[in-house]
């Protein structure tokens, strides 16, 4: 629990790093279902742990009238490069396009397969 946890803060500060350099503020949610506040023109993140080597992979679903899915990245774990197996992070950059409320639902399944592994609901409110 205490290494899943150590992971999930290194992924978020160098998640963080990798975004301060484009500029802009741009806010990174680390596997939370809270409101995510935002505003028109401004980015945030969404770091999903992921093991697309398992055939699981993340699908995410939003309205494209609100929100711009400006950047969809998975990134393998630094702790163990090239390990076959081993898990990372999967990204989900967006932009807010027009002020309102929405959600961005995210499901974790294997694409040949009905049933979902997980969902997750991120409610969005943009000014």
């Amino acid at each position: 629990m205490m290494k899943r946890l150590l992971i999930l803060l290194i992924t978020s500060i160098l998640a963080v790093c990798l975004i301060a350099g484009c500029g802009g503020e741009v806010e990174v949610y680390v596997e939370t279902e809270d409101t995510i506040n935002t505003r028109v023109g401004q980015e945030f993140v969404i770091a999903l742990d992921s093991n697309p080597t398992t055939g699981y992979d993340w699908e995410e679903s939003h309205d494209s009238a609100v929100l711009c899915l400006v950047e969809s990245r998975y990134t393998p774990d630094e702790e163990k490069p090239g390990l076959v197996g081993a898990g990372g992070t999967q990204y989900y950059r967006f932009r807010g396009l027009k002020a309102g409320t929405t959600e961005i639902t995210v499901v974790y399944k294997r694409a040949w397969e009905t049933e979902i592994a997980e969902q997750k609901v991120f409610k969005v409110d943009i000014e």
